[in-house]
């Protein structure tokens, strides 16, 4: 009798997880389809109805099929992009840290990828060798993270993202002393990556940095099995036969490459791998094979949302600002609930 009830338990239990993963995708992808209609025909200019259609269906108005065209789907193709590698990114690093508060910004990934491309528009070197260079620079800095996160034979999370903080402060200090060498042309470019902005992103930057970050997607999700191991502790997944040095270098590396591609288009774009895989896991539960692919496509939505927010006033604020002013008040209540420290998950 208990056997049966435990089954039936067990039955009732994956099916209402699976409606809650249905539900997810659905309102995930309802408000998706929304934002990006929106996205496409507000702005600077906006669009009525039929100019819309007649702007995508290369018709009307020969302006505003420019406007569609060539400013905004690649700007909106590169918020998709964008906040769907800094979604997976931080659930990644979350659940093999075990930890809801560690995301690429918060570790200082984000800033090692950053400090390089900051360093290659000052120094004009190479520019299409970016994508690349960000992903060597955020692979340097997590090493040095880690480094700084050793505590015995382990790694300890709250060392961890103390040293981010430290690595992301120092990393803030060099890159001032290099805009300030900089000349006037050279700042504002620089700035535009550091306050993270989709302003001006094209067709170019999309190509080159695109394929790398949908590789990347590709691999964290098949890296969901892993990250569910490490995810029961570390002697669990050594008796399951788990090499934690491995998973944690393929994990650490996915995630990596998408933060440092994510910088590589947009900048320095803050809270959107820390707010997203929270509130998936709050929706769906704990599972990554769910947790993953869901907290790509929320990210991608948050962030276009984003930057539709960021254009509808008389100024166009930078995304960055944007995410930081939604995503603050969530990472203040993370906060209050781990006062006494940071905990597991």
């Amino acid at each position: 009798m208990k056997i049966f009830n435990g089954k039936l338990t067990r039955s009732f239990s994956t099916i209402f997880s699976k409606h809650r993963v249905i539900w997810a995708v659905l309102l995930l992808g309802t408000a998706l389809v929304v934002t990006l209609v929106l996205s496409l025909s507000q702005g600077a200019v906006p669009f009525s109805i039929s100019e819309f259609w007649q702007a995508i269906l290369h018709e009307g108005d020969s302006v505003k099929q420019t406007i569609l065209w060539d400013l905004r789907l690649p700007r909106i193709i590169a918020a998709l992009i964008v906040g769907a590698a800094l979604g997976m990114s931080g659930a990644l690093l979350q659940g093999m840290l075990r930890n809801s508060l560690a995301d690429p910004f918060i570790l200082g990934i984000s800033a090692g990828a950053g400090l390089v491309v900051i360093l290659m528009i000052v120094l004009q070197v190479f520019p299409v060798a970016i994508p690349l260079a960000a992903w060597m620079g955020a692979i340097l800095t997590s090493a040095i993270v880690i480094l700084l996160g050793r505590a015995g034979s382990g790694i300890s999370v709250e060392r961890l993202i103390l040293g981010g903080v430290a690595v992301s402060a120092l990393f803030g200090a060099v890159q001032s002393t290099l805009l300030l060498l900089a000349e006037d042309g050279q700042i504002q470019i620089a700035l535009s990556w550091l306050v993270g902005t989709l302003n001006g992103r094209g067709w170019k930057e999309i190509s080159t940095a695109g394929p790398y970050i949908i590789v990347a997607l590709l691999g964290g999700c098949l890296l969901a099995r892993s990250v569910n191991v490490l995810a029961l502790g570390d002697d669990m997944a050594v008796g399951l036969g788990v090499s934690l040095t491995r998973s944690r270098l393929l994990i650490g590396g996915v995630a990596t490459l998408l933060a440092a591609g994510a910088v590589s288009i947009g900048g320095l774009i803050g809270f959107v791998g820390l707010v997203v895989p929270h509130g998936v896991r709050l929706i769906v539960g704990t599972d990554h094979r769910f947790v993953l692919p869901l907290s790509a496509l929320a990210g991608a939505w948050l962030l276009t949302f984003a930057d539709l927010l960021s254009r509808l006033g008389a100024v166009e604020l930078p995304v960055g600002s944007v995410t930081a002013l939604l995503g603050s008040p969530l990472f203040i209540w993370l906060l209050y609930r781990r006062s006494t420290g940071f905990s597991k998950l």
